[in-house]
């Protein structure tokens, strides 16, 4: 029988079920079972839409009202590559030399299990929640395109009269050590595509052409050459990058009609999506007006706005269990790529903090059994530190 307040014991059932996006693979199933046996009500809950694959979610909640805490992650996990490149197989959660081996050990089946184990130890200690609640939002998509995951779930809970006060995303946040670092926010995301349309001609008679080759260089280097910010007091400057210059041209001897080019911004509370499209149109309304060639610029994938979450009780109490456990008080930082925290913020604070990502993702992720008996420590501090401010 499966010990609920052993983090390594936990970690272990669910690195063995083989949730690669957007499989769930037995992990929710694992998660339900644990989380009614402590007495949350536990829902499973799938999500379709167009294009993107069905994922499975659960949510499940103890106690009710607030303060309302809420713990979130993910169990899907990204692909493992060839098992033939990995020390012990992904999927065994094998402990070698102390240590975690499986896909998703630190991204993020290990903070789940911490999570879990800690409020069930809290529970063990104190009861259930009698002012307030607990819940567990856990997705099936973070890993993918994040359409039928954490986005969808937040809204079929606020459908249901689910409040939550705060939350606690259990991402891999520490670079070095555990206890580095709280992401209180994150950077937005963007990107886009310009097309620049001429006329295709021959090459030897280039008058009878109009070639967007040029104009769009043009375009591109102007956007490039000109910082968009020097960086704010929670934020590292934005930054634009062109990722890709393509025009599908294989002759040696014709002037295309269209080229094309994608880029990403990585940005800051400063700029919002659309600012910085404005910002990208009037170079381009610019360059146009200069070359008469037509510029077109679109959206690619889906936006993620900038966000932080300013240093208050919540940052303070979980910076005191971090502190208190592993003896130095952690950055805060909203550095990093993006998480589902991005869909989180709309309906509570919410910061991040986990378990050191240094091999996530990567062959032979692992993690040391210690840092996953601290975290769920440190968890379990923060649980009581919380009721004890909020209650």
């Amino acid at each position: 029988m499966t010990d609920l307040l052993d983090p390594i014991e936990l970690t272990r059932a669910l690195i063995r079920c083989p949730s690669v996006t957007p499989d769930e693979g037995g992990a929710l199933q694992q998660i339900e079972g644990w989380l009614d046996k402590a007495g949350f009500e536990v829902h499973r809950v799938t999500f379709s839409d167009d294009d993107t694959p069905d994922v499975e979610n659960l949510y499940a909640r103890i106690g009710s009202g607030e303060p309302a805490l809420c713990f979130a992650g993910h169990t899907d996990v990204v692909p493992p590559g060839s098992e033939a490149d990995w020390t012990h197989r992904p999927f065994a959660g094998e402990i070698v030399n102390g240590e975690i081996w499986g896909r998703g050990a630190s991204d993020m089946k290990g903070g789940v299990a911490a999570s879990i184990a800690a409020v069930l130890r809290h529970m063990e200690k104190v009861g259930k929640p009698g002012n307030g609640s607990i819940s567990f939002l856990i997705t099936g998509d973070e890993e993918g395109p994040a359409v039928n995951g954490t986005v969808k779930l937040l809204e079929w809970a606020k459908a249901r009269g689910e409040v939550f006060s705060h939350c606690v995303l259990g991402e891999p946040t520490n670079p070095d050590r555990l206890g580095d670092m709280i992401k209180i926010g994150r950077r937005g995301s963007v990107s886009g595509e310009i097309v620049a349309s001429g006329v295709q001609g021959h090459v030897a008679y280039p008058h009878l052409a109009k070639n967007p080759v040029p104009a769009l260089a043009q375009a591109v280097a102007e956007i490039s050459a000109t910082p968009l910010d020097e960086g704010t007091d929670h934020f590292q400057p934005s930054t634009l990058a062109f990722v890709t210059v393509d025009v599908g041209n294989p002759a040696t001897n014709v002037i295309p009609r269209q080229a094309r080019a994608r880029f990403n911004v990585r940005f800051n509370d400063l700029h919002t999506a659309d600012s910085l499209f404005a910002r990208v149109r009037e170079t381009l309304d610019k360059v146009s007006g200069e070359t008469g060639i037509d510029f077109e610029l679109s959206l690619v994938n889906t936006v993620s706005e900038a966000f932080v979450t300013q240093p208050g009780n919540l940052v303070k109490v979980l910076s005191a269990a971090i502190e208190a456990e592993t003896g130095h008080a952690p950055e805060l930082s909203t550095s990093g790529g993006t998480s589902d925290a991005r869909f989180i913020k709309d309906y509570c604070e919410v910061v991040e903090f986990g378990l050191v990502g240094k091999t996530m993702h990567q062959v032979d992720e692992r993690v040391p059994t210690a840092d996953l008996q601290a975290l769920t420590r440190i968890y379990e501090r923060f649980i009581g530190g919380y009721f004890a401010t909020f209650g």
